[in-house]
């Protein structure tokens, strides 16, 4: 008996989710362009799913602009029946919204394994995800690295790359470093670019974290 060729396995994977919040098409549209020209190699090439929230819009004009601007969108979340027909002729999959809730579930802590702990300096190009748990850096993150966790992140030293951290949707999760030099912090898919930090939390220790859907940062 030969081995199959493909098999289809069910697997929980994290994906951005792209909330719609007007019923508004060319508003929406607009807002894709703007967001995507804020931080353009965050989102190149990104798979999202789109939650029309719902939203009745054109979904076919709005997955056009969001694959125009380098996103691959994969499905929609929450649409009505003539939204989901016409989802599916433009190639997307449609999600109810169940399933977008278990994606986002937060992993209760006594199933969170131990940290992942990271000694040595993450260099340029090096990409380190700490599944279902913490990322601990005791070194620096190098411009052009990306640290990545479903928990918190904490760097030990200078933080000038990416850090995203609860991937999986834990609005509980912070980021940590001694030094915030970063390019992007990201927490629950909420983000903030390096324009976006002020001046007196450059170059200091510093916690990035939800308060009430806003990313803040404090000083340490």
């Amino acid at each position: 008996m030969s081995q199959n060729d493909v098999i289809f396995k069910g697997r929980v994977m994290s994906l951005t989710v792209l909330r719609l919040n007007s019923s508004d098409t060319e508003r929406v549209t607009a807002g894709i362009e703007t967001e995507v020209a804020r931080a353009p190699k965050l989102f190149n090439g990104l798979p999202v799913l789109i939650d029309l929230n719902r939203h009745a819009v054109d979904i076919a004009r709005v997955a056009d602009i969001a694959r125009a601007q380098g996103l691959m969108p994969v499905a929609v979340v929450d649409a009505d029946e003539a939204t989901a027909a016409t989802a599916r002729a433009s190639g997307l999959g449609v999600l109810q919204q169940g399933a977008l809730d278990t994606q986002t579930a937060r992993p209760r802590s006594d199933e969170r394994p131990a940290a992942r702990i990271v000694d040595q300096p993450v260099r340029s190009g090096q990409q380190l995800y700490a599944r279902g748990t913490d990322l601990v850096i005791h070194a620096p993150v190098s411009a052009g690295a990306e640290v990545l966790a479903d928990g918190s992140i904490h760097v030990y030293g200078p933080l000038r790359g990416r850090a995203l951290a609860g991937c999986r949707g834990d609005e509980s999760a912070r980021i940590f470093c001694q030094s915030l030099e970063a390019e992007l912090v990201a927490v629950a898919g909420n983000y903030l670019v390096a324009e976006d930090i002020a001046s007196e939390h450059r170059d200091r220790p510093s916690m990035v974290r939800l308060v009430e859907d806003t990313l803040t940062i404090e000083n340490l």
